[in-house]
């Protein structure tokens, strides 16, 4: 049933010539009574539960293509092709980028949704049932705005209010007909259709729920908070932190067995008090990010002092110049890209900084680090002013929050705030570098897409 329904969504974004050929067989496969659309609730409720897709398919190529990691030549050469294009940001025009990989697997949860909110429509909300499809709609709401902020970070410029409105954002499916073209959107309709969903689940999403996969109003804010941000829109990214922690404050202290299990080769159990909600990348089409393959960036690695509990709780002991990332909150070797409350007092801290709020920033930002420092070792960072502040916070975000999925979206926001960030490789002697506010920090769509849809390229 789901490698059928995964194929529709890659049929989704290949509508113009492959329209025909793809649509019979799709007609064709409906005859078997097995794969009937669900009709009732908890048939369209098990769509949304299924975790292994709706909650682990967040996209590897944004971390593929930042600059958490390494590869030594041996582990470059060891990738596949499509893994070291990624690499020195060269994926544009490569035949062996086929469907683009991250883009169907995302419109997968996309169609999942929107067959839910079409199937709803048929089904009457009567008092027997209100909260099943209540949570129903709220359930595909959320993910559709979680879908659309995911591939708005990859496959879009950062967002920007002086040209938002020109620049090409990606496409926005509103419905599961497959026979509706897809063209895409502006980056500005994109966010507001981001932001649309999210705020529009938030009316039926409960307080607490028994699977943290499931989402609930905490969740919701937490994502809100992340796009706001994403948006360098700094009031409403700090009013979202908020909320979001007024449900949940609590930080693991890495000085406690009970909370980092250091006899565990990954220390940080998979149902720790920090986590709001689960979202993981999975099985990763992009191997080189594997711990296997990945070394973590060396001067990254450095960056963290001997007191410092992340420095032995996320990474293994360096061999040679190679350090490799276990820290995930999965408690496995998949990477963590939920919310959780780390992240939200990071959120908090920063926009309380840009605000000039620096001694409550330099607050929220010590209540962190005293859980990561060993006991008594920790003495709380200071700020004299606004832009020490927002420097020291902004080095502790990228430490605390490697490996999450964020870098490639902070690198695009903070260098619309003039943080020059470059990212540089080097394979065997030659060098590459991409340059702040590069076209390609918008990765290009792949080629097969294009060519049987119609839609435009991001510009390289």
């Amino acid at each position: 049933m789901y490698k059928i329904m995964k194929f529709i969504v890659i049929c989704i974004t290949l509508m113009a010539s492959f329209f025909a050929s793809s649509c019979k067989k799709y007609l064709e496969a409906k005859s078997d009574d097995k794969l009937v659309v669900p009709d009732n609730l908890p048939a369209l409720q098990a769509i949304l539960d299924n975790g292994q897709y709706m909650n682990g398919s967040s996209p590897s190529i944004g971390l593929a293509s930042a600059d958490d990691y390494f590869l030594t030549p041996e582990e470059y050469n060891a990738v596949s092709v499509y893994c070291r294009e990624a690499y020195i940001w060269d994926l544009a025009g490569q035949s062996d980028y086929n469907y683009g990989f991250d883009w169907p697997d995302i419109y997968f949860l996309v169609y999942n949704a929107n067959l839910c909110l079409d199937q709803l429509t048929k089904i009457k909300r009567t008092s027997l049932n209100a909260d099943a499809w209540d949570y129903l709609k709220g359930d595909a709401l959320f993910f559709r705005g979680l879908s659309f902020l995911e591939l708005s970070w990859l496959f879009s410029k950062a967002y920007n209010k002086e040209t938002a409105k020109q620049d090409l954002g990606i496409v926005l499916r509103l419905g599961s007909d497959f026979n509706v073209p897809s063209k895409r959107a502006s980056v500005e309709e994109s966010y507001q259709r981001v932001l649309q969903d999210l705020k529009s689940s938030l009316s039926f999403m409960p307080n607490t729920v028994e699977y943290l996969t499931r989402p609930t109003k905490a969740a919701v804010y937490g994502y809100l908070s992340r796009a706001y941000l994403s948006m360098r829109l700094y009031d409403s990214a700090l009013a979202y932190a908020n909320k979001c922690l007024q449900f949940n404050s609590k930080l693991m202290d890495f000085n406690d067995p009970n909370d980092v299990d250091m006899t565990n080769i990954y220390p940080i159990p998979d149902q720790n008090k920090e986590i709001i909600h689960i979202n993981y990348i999975g099985l990763s089409a992009f191997s080189s990010v594997n711990n296997k393959h990945a070394s973590v960036d060396t001067l990254l690695y450095n960056s963290y002092q001997a007191s410092d509990l992340r420095k032995v709780v996320y990474f293994s002991p360096p061999e040679g110049n190679s350090a490799h990332f276990y820290g995930s909150y999965k408690g496995r070797s998949v990477y963590f890209t939920g919310i959780a409350t780390d992240e939200m007092y990071l959120v908090k801290a920063e926009c309380e900084a840009r605000n000039n709020q620096v001694e409550d920033a330099m607050n929220d930002l010590n209540k962190l680090l005293i859980k990561r420092w060993k006991t008594g070792a920790f003495k709380p960072f200071t700020a004299s002013s606004q832009a020490e502040a927002l420097k020291l916070i902004l080095k502790e975000r990228r430490k605390e929050l490697v490996f999450r999925g964020l870098r490639w979206m902070d690198i695009k926001r903070l260098n619309l705030e003039g943080a020059n960030i470059s990212i540089r490789r080097q394979i065997e002697g030659k060098s590459y570098i991409l340059s702040p506010n590069d076209n390609r920090f918008a990765l290009p769509l792949a080629t097969d897409l294009l060519s049987l849809t119609g839609m435009q390229q991001n510009p390289q």
